[in-house]
C-alpha cells in the first residue's frame, strides 16, 4: 500500500504551517494508495472532523488539537484516528488495520493514536484525557 506525496505534503502544511485543523486520508483501492480525502481548514472544529466521517465506512484521520495547559501556556498536540466503524464492510476493516502502520510511519509527528470503533471512543473528551 502506497502513500501519495500529496498526503505526506498536506500533513506538513498541517503539522508545520498550520494550513488544515485536520485531514482525511482515504485508501484508493484501484491504485492500492493512501490518499487525501478531504481537509479542514484552520477555523474548523473537532465537531466538523467527526461528521465528516462516513458512517459506514473507514478512514484515516490526523487532527490538530489545541489546548492550554495548566500553566496557561497555549499547546496543540496531533491525534491520528483510525476509524473503522463496525458496520463497515469486512474488507475495509482489513485494509485499513493492514494498511495503518504504513501511513504512520509516513506520517512523522503524530503524538497520540486512537482507533475508534464508534463515535464515542474518538469523543473530544477522549482527546483531553490523552494530553492531560
Amino acid at each position: 500500500m502506497g502513500v501519495t506525496d500529496h498526503c505526506k505534503g498536506t500533513f506538513m502544511e498541517l503539522q508545520r504551517k498550520k494550513a488544515h485543523r485536520y485531514v482525511i486520508f482515504k485508501i484508493d483501492e484501484k491504485e492500492n494508495e493512501v490518499v487525501v480525502e478531504k481537509t479542514g481548514g484552520p477555523a474548523e472544529s473537532y465537531q466538523d472532523l467527526t461528521s465528516s466521517l462516513p458512517e459506514n465506512d473507514c478512514r484515516y484521520a490526523v487532527y490538530d488539537f489545541e489546548f492550554v495547559t495548566s500553566e496557561n501556556c497555549q499547546k496543540s498536540k496531533i491525534f491520528f484516528i483510525a476509524w473503522s466503524p463496525a458496520s463497515s464492510r469486512v474488507r475495509a476493516k482489513m485494509l485499513y488495520a493492514t494498511s495503518k502502520s504504513r501511513i504512520r510511519h509516513e506520517l512523522d509527528g503524530v503524538h497520540y493514536e486512537i482507533q475508534a470503533t464508534d463515535s464515542t471512543e474518538m469523543d473530544l473528551e477522549v482527546l483531553r484525557e490523552r494530553v492531560y
